[in-house]
């Protein structure tokens, strides 16, 4: 907006079969060459399987990751204000959807941050030994890692409207698949935790989105999932 102030800019890049998104805090800047380089989001071919990679490790203990990119990353030695890595701290994943275009899209996502869990008076911080696989959304079974787990609210029909609706509070004005609100995943904590929605997205205009987030997400990793919403989804619609 004409009052507001600049948070992050992001750039999608080809890479291989893979896509991309290299996000910084110039955006006439948008290289992982950058000191304004702040971290990457890749996705797979058919845009369904995200991971988000920090330039700043997420604990003392973390180490960067093993990939080609990363290796490449790490030779150049930027300066010292950026470390030689990648360190992966979220993954986004969207479920195939069986409706196509008719049905709203799913997601999973598992972030490293401190979180908050029922009657717990501690906020407990994810470790560098949690290892994260796929999801299975259908699932009753608890999944069990050290960092937190979220999942989309899931919208309600409108028969008068004829569409998927979730309630945004006015800061969503026009209806689009990309539109989401994550909550934490109650099976996490025995299903009594109440749904705060942490993290909503949605369209506002022509080209224009709203991004709202809350503690325990940080701006960066808010960022990183909204844009995992862009481009086509070839099992989701």
């Amino acid at each position: 907006m004409d009052k507001g102030k600049f948070l992050l800019a992001a750039r999608r890049f080809r890479h291989g079969a893979h896509t991309e998104f290299i996000i910084s805090l110039d955006a006439d800047d948008l290289s992982q060459g950058s000191n304004a380089y702040v971290g990457k989001l890749s996705s797979d071919f058919i845009g369904t399987k995200f991971t988000i990679y920090d330039s700043l490790p997420p604990h003392s203990d973390a180490k960067p990751s093993s990939s080609r990119s990363s290796r490449r990353f790490a030779s150049k030695q930027i300066s010292p204000q950026v470390p030689a890595g990648s360190f992966e701290i979220g993954h986004v994943f969207y479920k195939f959807n069986l409706l196509k275009s008719r049905g709203p899209r799913r997601m999973l996502c598992t972030v490293k941050c401190p979180w908050r869990t029922p009657g717990d008076a501690a906020t407990a911080t994810a470790t560098a030994t949690s290892t994260i696989t796929t999801p299975d959304l259908d699932s009753n079974k608890s999944i069990v890692n050290n960092d937190m787990v979220l999942r989309n609210n899931a919208p309600r029909w409108h028969g008068n409207l004829q569409c998927w609706c979730l309630n945004f509070h006015g800061r969503v004005t026009v209806a689009s698949v990309k539109n989401f609100q994550l909550v934490v995943d109650s099976r996490q904590d025995g299903g009594d935790a109440e749904e705060i929605v942490l993290l909503q997205f949605g369209k506002v205009g022509e080209d224009m989105f709203s991004m709202d987030y809350k503690h325990p997400l940080s701006a960066f990793q808010a960022f990183a999932i909204c844009l995992t919403s862009f481009g086509t989804k070839l099992a989701c619609e």
